[in-house]
């Protein structure tokens, strides 16, 4: 029940953040020109700055409502989708990411369900007429109804959102918000968080006040790096070896990913990050720090270039505040801490858990059903975006394979978009059962970390 419960509220949050982060390159443009053209900008100009309301008010929108609408049922749902956003675009007087968040997939649901209605019923020679008029006539409906319905309401909801958030900050509650965002994070739910809930928020208050501290809250890389330098100075294992490497590749690389596994075994980490993110907003908070757009990946580079002229200062310090606060809490935790902390134990421990439960017997039938299949030619890496740390997970087993002389293609994709012709599937143990619902036909291989898992290693042995 927990388990089906979690897969549901990463397969939401996925979706809300698969609206986004396809189109994160359109906001990185709307924020470089927001913080170069502004008045108050890098390079002020009154010209290029009519740039920046049209587009946080009709591009960035309509994009999400594509993506949205693609989402459901392909092109043509993403034409549907960006059609009835631009009933809620115009029927407001702020930016409708929410309003784009609804109209999208609501879009292309609709034009899905039209398409199976009418499947092999239109005479030969009448298809494209058919198919053009029936996307027309929903997308035409779908945007009345926006705009003369469901545009006002969210605009409503939008405010009042906007509004209880203004109160959460006056109030100097915002920190507390770490409380549940640090936690989230640890469970793979980051993406979902920061583009499918404060990114839109942030935008809203970007575009009335040119900064945001909501781009902050997630992005921040100071309490995950306070981790991984309490492992690498006062760890032990392979832990403590693995440690310095994955803190360059969540500090400049921005995939924070890396360190999450390091929390996995050691749970009472997690009052490290807390207290480290609680640190960040608290600083953010009392220097008026923000940025101009979100930053993505949360890499320290990416966070520099989105933060307004005069406010660089501010955001390094909220970074490096988190960073300390985290480092000192998560270093206390690991003197205090046994066997936990170290990786090679915790891999035993993980071994003697899946006997325990009867996974080796699994194991060796998945195995042995492989070992009988056609031959393994595609091996996918995936996590909840496909570009973090899966990325690097691929990267690390494709050098491998080809240190052995192994021709086999190793890609990484997002769960969603894992491919049919899949043999293998590796992924963080946490979204596994995501991967096997997309990808049933595959083995699946379950691993606690990207860069560096023995699983990589038994992969080559078997398949060399």
């Amino acid at each position: 029940m927990e388990s089906g419960l979690r897969v549901s509220v990463q397969k939401f949050g996925r979706f809300l953040s698969g609206m986004v982060m396809p189109n994160i390159g359109a906001f990185i443009a709307w924020g470089l020109i927001t913080a170069l053209f502004i008045p108050t900008g890098w390079l002020p100009n009154e010209n290029m700055a009519k740039l920046v309301g049209p587009m946080i008010t009709y591009l960035l929108p309509l994009l999400i409502g594509y993506t949205g609408g693609k989402m459901i049922h392909d092109v043509r749902g993403g034409v549907v989708g960006a059609v009835a956003t631009m009933g809620v675009v115009v029927g407001a007087d702020i930016p409708m990411f929410l309003g784009a968040m609804i109209m999208g997939p609501l879009g292309g649901w609709v034009m899905k369900k039209v398409d199976q209605l009418i499947e092999g019923k239109v005479r030969s020679g009448f298809e494209m007429l058919v198919n053009n008029f029936s996307a027309g006539i929903v997308g035409g409906l779908l945007t009345l109804l926006a705009f003369n319905a469901i545009g006002p309401v969210v605009a409503g909801l939008s405010k009042a959102l906007a509004s209880g958030v203004q109160t959460i900050v006056d109030a100097g509650l915002l920190p507390l918000a770490s409380i549940l965002i640090e936690p989230a994070k640890v469970l793979f739910l980051n993406n979902a968080i920061n583009h499918g809930i404060l990114s839109p928020i942030g935008l809203d208050q970007a575009a009335k006040t040119g900064k945001s501290i909501f781009f902050l809250l997630e992005t921040n890389p100071g309490p995950g790096l306070g981790i991984l330098l309490a492992y690498w100075l006062v760890g032990r294992g392979t832990a403590k070896q693995s440690a310095p490497g994955a803190a360059i590749i969540h500090f400049l690389g921005g995939i924070h990913e890396i360190y999450f596994p390091y929390i996995l075994m050691n749970p009472r980490l997690i009052l490290a990050v807390i207290g480290g993110g609680m640190t960040g907003v608290f600083t953010f908070t009392l220097l008026n720090a923000g940025l101009v757009a979100p930053p993505s990946p949360g890499s320290v580079f990416a966070l520099s270039a989105m933060a307004p002229k005069g406010g660089l200062l501010p955001v390094l310090t909220g970074v490096v505040a988190a960073a300390a606060v985290s480092f000192f809490i998560a270093s206390f935790l690991l003197k205090l801490g046994g066997q936990a902390e170290d990786a090679d134990e915790l891999e035993k421990a993980t071994e003697k858990m899946q006997q325990l439960k009867g996974k080796k017997q699994e194991e060796a039938q998945a195995d042995t059903a492989v070992a009988e299949k056609k031959e393994v030619k595609k091996v996918v890496f995936s996590c909840d975006a496909g570009m973090g740390s899966s990325a690097m997970g691929a990267a690390s087993l494709r050098k491998k394979f080809k240190d052995a002389g192994i021709d086999i293609t190793v890609i990484n994709t997002a769960i969603n978009d894992i491919p049919d012709d899949a043999d293998i599937v590796i992924t963080h143990k946490s979204l596994t059962e995501r991967a096997k619902l997309k990808a049933p036909q595959a083995e699946h291989i379950s691993i606690d970390n990207f860069l560096n898992s023995p699983e990589y290693d038994k992969l080559v042995k078997r398949l060399g």
